[in-house]
């Protein structure tokens, strides 16, 4: 099945694209995922299931949806000063989110419902928005920086490996060490 493209943002799509992401978080919370149904969802959210199946086509693409929008941080990282206090930082905080139960079910989520990739180009470019927001205000203030690739594939692809294929071991000391040797290789 391909993917549906994202409706214009404003007015009533937005409205309602709101009121079921709502009606998900809240039905996950109260009833757990597994008792999840696009009529409860649908009921919540005060549409009809059809409103449901055009926008996101089944149940699990819903989800997915929702699971990226989470996924998306809300703030900028913090700045520190320095790249490798806010590198440190950010990582430890990267990983402590993404390994959570939570963390660990929304990527799930993200890439169940997504066959084409989409959300994980999407939650890559979260990533490297941040990385790249850190390199920015270091360079800014004079530091030497790598590109945000290299950033990437010694810090966020180490980090997720792990959460997904070897967990023992993810630790906040874990992710400053990535962070350290990321800038000192």
């Amino acid at each position: 099945m391909s993917r549906r493209p994202m409706v214009r943002p404003g007015g009533r799509s937005t409205r309602v694209q709101q009121a079921v992401h709502t009606a998900v978080r809240e039905l996950q919370a109260e009833v757990g995922r597994p008792e999840l149904t696009v009529p409860m969802v649908a009921a919540r959210a005060g549409v009809t299931p059809s409103t449901i199946y055009r926008r996101w086509g089944d149940l699990q693409e819903l989800l997915s949806d929702v699971a990226v929008e989470h996924l998306r941080p809300e703030a900028p990282p913090e700045d520190h000063g320095r790249l490798l206090d806010d590198l440190r930082n950010w990582a430890e905080q990267f990983l402590e989110e993404m390994a959570s139960p939570t963390g660990r079910a929304y990527m799930r989520d993200a890439l169940l419902g997504d066959p084409e990739g989409d959300n994980a180009g999407l939650c890559s470019a979260y990533a490297a928005e941040q990385v790249g927001t850190m390199l920015a205000r270091a360079a800014g203030r004079g530091e030497e920086v790598p590109d945000v690739e290299t950033v990437i594939d010694r810090v966020v692809a180490p980090v997720m490996y792990r959460i997904l294929f070897r967990p023992d071991g993810l630790t906040g000391a874990y992710a400053r060490r990535l962070a350290e040797e990321a800038l000192t290789r």
